[in-house]
């Protein structure tokens, strides 16, 4: 006989909060193999792939890891010195930019703003704020990550452990799925599809669709020659899994550096623009719908609030929690309204919505 739906809500509950007290108190602890989980989810349906074309489960994964690590090296050596590099000058850069834009100002509305005004103070202040700050805050950040993550974590742990899921991945789901109460098994198994689905269209899905955009974005600023190109198409392609948001944010910090640049050169400035605009169009028509589907049940709005509640609780591996549990809550929460519309709570003793007697039918 199955427990009580008391007894039940009282076990789990339990289970939720031993859950949410250790990752409150190991999250560090645990982030490398968060972060290990999140790669060998990412990498499955690859491997899976490279099993129906012949090979086995250990080749696929040996030659996954392979060619990860490649490109890992590549990306290190190559991309990040320099992505570093230009961060750090355009903070320098930030008080002249500052300069700049107030003495257009100042020339195109001389009665709005001169330079002695607290507009144009301001405006010269925050640039050598950002200037004196910034790049202390992006060496810092940098430093302090290395010594939370240490060098060990990033190049041992993780890849061993993304390497061993990625390679039993199959047989850990199907361990879990034995584990399911019997009672329960199908609904769970139904509410894991709708997460596994949601996860694989969002993480997988966007992305892939934010590695092609910030590799567009930044490979085609750089070949116009506009300063800081890498950094820009780095920020608009991590910022695109918020829709609008990448290319709103990207853009107008590619068009301001653009306007600075090349003033007078209205055809670089228009290149600039072109190259967003081509990118949104690419990204709406081919891209997204291509790759994540029309529908994600995965909110903009829901997702900002799952990353900003779950990184304040847990901070970095809250975040990398955010997601999952954004998708597995989204997907609770509309069973339970499944479930609600289904009852008589909600229909009424009639079954129809209404309390009163059924209308009779016409003859």
């Amino acid at each position: 006989m199955a427990l009580p739906v008391q007894d039940q809500i009282k076990y789990w509950g339990i289970a939720a909060a031993i859950i949410f007290v250790v990752l409150y108190a190991l999250g560090d602890q645990l982030l490398p193999f968060f972060l290990g989980a999140a790669i060998a989810y990412f990498l499955d349906p690859v491997a899976d792939w490279l099993q129906k074309l012949g090979l086995s489960r250990v080749l696929a994964t040996g030659l996954i890891a392979i060619a990860t690590l490649i490109t890992f090296i590549v990306v290190t050596m190559l991309v990040v010195p320099t992505l570093i590099h230009q961060s750090i000058q355009l903070f320098k850069i930030t008080p002249s930019l500052a300069t700049n834009l107030g003495i257009f100002l100042t020339e195109k509305f001389p009665s709005l703003l001169d330079e002695t005004s607290t507009l144009s103070q301001s405006l010269q202040s925050l640039g050598q704020t950002i200037s004196e700050r910034g790049g202390q805050l992006l060496e810092s950040a940098l430093s302090s990550a290395a010594s939370l993550i240490n060098i060990a974590v990033l190049f041992l742990i993780v890849p061993v452990v993304a390497v061993y899921l990625l390679l039993d991945w199959d047989r850990m789901i199907a361990r879990i799925d034995a584990l399911l109460p019997r009672d329960h098994a199908p609904t769970l198994r139904r509410l894991a599809n709708e997460v596994d689905t949601t996860l694989a269209s969002f993480i997988r899905g966007m992305g892939t669709v934010c590695l092609i955009l910030g590799t567009y974005y930044a490979i085609s600023l750089m070949l116009v020659g506009l300063q800081f190109g890498l950094v820009v198409g780095f920020v608009a392609g991590l910022l695109t899994f918020i829709p609008y948001v990448g290319a709103i944010v990207g853009g107008a910090l590619a068009i301001g550096l653009a306007l600075f640049q090349f003033w007078g050169e209205w055809f670089w400035i228009g290149a600039v623009v072109g190259i967003f605009m081509l990118g949104q169009i690419a990204e709406g028509n081919v891209l997204t719908p291509k790759l994540v589907g029309k529908s994600i049940g995965l909110h903009p709005v829901w997702l900002i609030l799952a990353l900003s509640v779950f990184g304040t609780l847990f901070g970095f591996v809250g975040m990398l929690v955010a997601v999952p549990m954004a998708a597995s809550l989204g997907v609770l929460v509309r069973f339970v309204i499944e479930k609600y519309q289904n009852s008589l709570l909600y229909q009424g003793i009639n079954g129809n919505g209404s309390t009163g007697p059924k209308p009779r039918a016409k003859d």
